[in-house]
């Protein structure tokens, strides 16, 4: 507790000073705090800030933040109520705010990702869903808040992000989240953590159009410092494992290859630490954009609901692979390799729990090779790219595993690497991993401790 508030005062104090006008200040953060990330989102909250400033003048009187994550394995399980095992990361998106002036007549925000896109809406009208895309986050979120019975006044919002959009790293739970937080310390409502992670899930169903489960609202909300989070999604019972392993890490990289093929950018390797010195995550991103509200994320939903019913099940969560050879003969392939994927998920996710608790770390890694292959194979969510830094990760000594991660179809790899290999896995994956594009690849490498989660705190100006 002591170190969390002298956090929380830390950040007060620099927005004090970011805003020595505003009267009142109220800092909402649930975020990563580490010596790293701590100017990492010191960075975020200054641009939301200058942006606000820039926008509607004046100070923000309120920030709040949220996490992307990491889903280290359990993929396109959650809608299935099965079990998943994120983590969430030391990036995050800030928002900064005000009540609007009473004369004001609507609400308005900007974001620094669409610089020319400032929306304004009304709050006590009814909400529907709106252009430009990124503003249904908002109005979705305002929704829930009034459909609970909260009275919304009109606000003030400009909102930074180092959360990579469309990286398979929860940039959308990330802006529902702390949207979320923003509108419960503007309306004054109290809303639980989980609470709100089932409203953000309702905001992406309603609003965005992507028909997602419940994890990465409920890590992004639920995070706990040097943890990942072992979620039941049909209870959202949510069981920390401890990563206290600084021995090994998750690696996160990111090669900026844009949806379709269509563009280029920069390779981002960007390792996680454990408390375990010996290994880490290796994150990886290939930057080719998905866009889950397509066709391709809903038919595969269908197809699991449909393989459900063959069995005469509520979920796959309850079918065996014995349920699944009964009723071969009722469903097309398609839907019978969808259904194999999220049963053998489910068991690798729940096995790999139990690995990382014990500290079997090549057991782990073996497990999350396996989900590459059945995402690969059988839920077919993967793409070339994808595939590539996956290979080049796991012939690699000091790799014990490597999958995609996130939803598929373009976004991120993570990889479990003893952590005395981390520099030579990120050098070695940057120079052999080829995007296709004349643009010189280059790495962001940021080694951050484990996660510290912040509560809220109100100070006067």
């Amino acid at each position: 507790d002591r170190i969390v508030q002298t956090e929380v005062t830390s950040h007060c104090e620099r927005l004090r000073r970011l805003s020595p006008s505003a009267v009142r200040r109220t800092l909402l953060v649930t975020l990563i705090v580490t010596p790293n990330s701590a100017d990492m989102m010191q960075q975020t909250l200054e641009r939301a800030i200058r942006l606000f400033q820039a926008t509607f003048g004046g100070e923000p009187e309120i920030a709040a933040s949220a996490p992307g994550r990491v889903n280290i394995i359990g993929e396109h399980t959650d809608y299935n109520d099965g079990f998943v095992l994120p983590m969430a990361l030391s990036r995050s998106t800030v928002v900064v705010g005000r009540r609007a002036s009473p004369e004001t007549s609507l609400s308005r925000a900007v974001g620094e990702a669409f610089p020319d896109e400032s929306f304004s809406f009304d709050p006590s009208a009814t909400l529907t869903r709106v252009s430009p895309d990124w503003a249904n986050f908002i109005v979705g979120m305002t929704a829930q808040f009034k459909s609970n019975g909260a009275s919304i006044p009109n606000f003030e919002v400009a909102i930074a992000s180092d959360v990579p959009m469309g990286g398979g790293v929860s940039s959308s739970a990330a802006l529902e989240m702390s949207i979320g937080r923003f509108l419960a310390s503007v309306t004054g409502m109290d809303v639980d953590q989980v609470t709100l992670a089932k409203w953000g899930q309702k905001c992406e169903h309603e609003f965005v159009g992507v028909p997602c489960g419940i994890m990465d609202q409920l890590i992004s909300s639920c995070a706990k410092q040097g943890h990942a989070m072992l979620i039941d999604c049909r209870s959202l019972e949510c069981t920390p494992v401890d990563m206290a392993d600084p021995s090994v890490c998750l690696l996160i990289t990111n090669s900026n290859v844009k949806h379709k093929l269509s563009g280029s950018g920069s390779l981002e390797c960007t390792p996680v630490d454990m408390a375990d010195p010996s290994v880490c995550l290796l994150i990886t991103n290939s930057n080719v954009k998905h866009k889950l509200s397509g066709s391709e994320y809903p038919e595969r939903q269908k197809q699991c609901f449909a393989a459900a019913s063959a069995m005469n099940l509520r979920s796959l969560r309850e079918a065996t692979m014995e349920n699944l050879s009964l009723a071969k003969e009722t469903i097309d392939e398609k839907t019978f390799q969808r259904a194999r994927h999220v049963i053998s998920e489910n068991a690798r996710t729940l096995r790999t729990a139990e690995a990382l608790r014990q500290s079997d770390y090549k057991l782990a890694g073996i497990l999350m090779a396996e989900s590459h292959v059945s995402l690969r194979d059988d839920y077919e969510v993967s793409i070339p790219e994808i595939d590539t830094l996956v290979d080049i990760a796991s012939r690699l000594e000091g790799v014990l595993g490597s999958r995609i991660t996130g939803g598929g179809f373009g976004g991120c790899t993570v990889s479990l690497v003893k952590s005395d290999y981390v520099d030579a896995v990120m050098e070695t994956i940057l120079r052999e991993y080829k995007d296709g594009s004349d643009k010189t690849l280059r790495a962001s490498f940021r080694k951050p401790a484990p996660a510290l989660a912040l509560g809220s705190s109100e100070i006067e100006a």
